[in-house]
């Protein structure tokens, strides 16, 4: 079959998508007309126009977006193929790896607990995993090479870890990612045959990137504070997940390892260099540098290592409910996980002394000001995303929010900015 047929094929299947898909996937989450909520549907058939041309130009292999307001899904649509070679189309409820999506989730969790009076923020987080006590710190990057690494001048603080500024980085860091290597640690993307409580103890002898407090480096720091919900709870991190946030939440299909009955439904990863076609991704681990990952980790592997930084795999309506909680000021469906105090706090800046150009809370990056907007949106939206080309917006200011979920790595597109773009300008109200 060629290209173009198999497109025809989508686009066959999105007009089936957009008469039965809500319905049926958004489970007890309220939905509604576009008009209903503020929305044109006449404009948000614009983004259905945006992804046939990515896909037709084989920049992406599919993807499913939804965007709800006002507390109700207005828009849910999957575009494109979740398997070009095997021409399976995608569907509203496949499954994507969100990786560092995961880690607004584990900040909540965090946040879940420091609620119940087990901590307070700026506390060291050696109080609960002792080995992170005695740090050491690279000497600065100018220093010669033969330079030893330094004592930490003060301990990291959970809030640290929340806010990416414990000197903890990724394996992409040149100073410090061989040592990770050579240690053992992974990031999440990874099989790893351990278990938190052993690696992050092994992280706690690498010395730091710079002191804590010091700056801000993305990192770690969230897989950290993983092993913390498991201490503090006495839970792995999988069953605080399912029992505290997933099975309350109604999130079925969120889980750091897929269970076999539902592996055909998780979406195959594709990469795309310069501007050449999409091309299937290797099953065997790509290797960048100091940065290895494989794709087929939800999988295959041992399932014995809860990434909190990067882990989870999980679906656009499933991670909309988890916004619309956050959205909800901690509440969804009448369960409420946060408090609208705890909520206010996460999404605020933690950073005005860091003096970094960005907004970032306690686990989302924020746009702060209207200087912040150079594209269509509001002050006050909170987002992320994740490594395989997934993304999300919360903006509390237009009661919205916007699920992007896709699979390539690496990418180079803009494609997830223009359809939350695309979903701004749909607003009538």
């Amino acid at each position: 079959m060629t290209y173009k047929k198999k497109v025809n094929r989508i686009l066959v299947y999105i007009f089936i998508l957009s008469v039965l898909t809500i319905p049926v996937f958004s489970q007890d989450f309220p939905v509604a007309e576009p008009e209903a909520v503020g929305l044109s549907t006449e404009r948000l058939s614009r983004i259905d126009r945006v992804m046939e041309t990515h896909i037709a130009e084989q920049k992406i292999a599919g993807g499913v977006i939804l965007i709800a307001r006002h507390g109700k899904i207005a828009y849910l649509s999957a575009h494109g193929m979740m398997d070009v070679e095997a021409e399976k189309p995608m569907a509203p409820d496949t499954m994507f790896r969100i990786a560092s999506m995961t880690k607004q989730i584990t900040s909540v969790a965090v946040m879940m607990l420091y609620e119940e009076g087990h901590f307070r923020l700026h506390e060291p987080v050696s109080k609960f995993i002792p080995a992170f006590k005695e740090m050491l710190v690279l000497p600065p990057e100018d220093t010669e090479d033969s330079a030893a690494p330094v004592r930490a001048t003060r301990q990291i603080t959970i809030w640290n870890l929340l806010t990416h500024t414990s000197g903890l980085t990724y394996h992409w860091n040149e100073r410090l990612g061989p040592q990770y290597n050579d240690a053992g640690i992974t990031h999440g993307l990874l099989q790893d045959e351990s278990t938190l409580a052993e690696k992050m103890k092994v992280l706690a002898t690498i010395p730091l990137l710079h002191q804590p407090g010091e700056s801000v480096e993305y990192g770690l720091s969230i897989d950290v504070l993983g092993y913390l919900v498991e201490v503090v709870s006495g839970m792995p991190l999988d069953q605080f997940f399912a029992e505290r946030i997933f099975k309350r939440l109604g999130m079925t299909d969120t889980h750091f390892f897929i269970p076999e009955a539902k592996r055909e439904r998780l979406a195959t990863v594709y990469e795309r260099t310069g501007d050449g076609p999409i091309m299937r991704k290797s099953k065997e681990p790509t290797v960048n540098g100091s940065l290895i990952y494989s794709t087929d980790y939800p999988y295959n592997g041992p399932q014995t290592y809860f990434s909190g930084g990067a882990g989870l795999v999980s679906t656009a309506s499933d991670y909309a409910r988890f916004a619309q909680m956050m959205l909800n000021n901690g509440e969804f469906d009448g369960i409420r996980l946060l408090s609208r105090k705890t909520v206010a706090l996460m999404t605020t800046h933690q950073l005005a002394d860091m003096g970094v150009d960005f907004g970032f809370g306690l686990g989302f990056s924020i746009v702060l000001d209207a200087s912040d907007l150079r594209e269509i949106g509001s002050v006050g939206a909170y987002s992320g995303g994740g490594f395989f080309f997934t993304s999300f917006f919360i903006d509390p200011q237009e009661q919205m929010l916007g699920i992007f979920m896709s699979q390539l790595h690496p990418g180079g597109s803009d494609l997830a900015e223009r359809i939350r773009i695309l979903s701004y300008q749909a607003i009538t109200d």
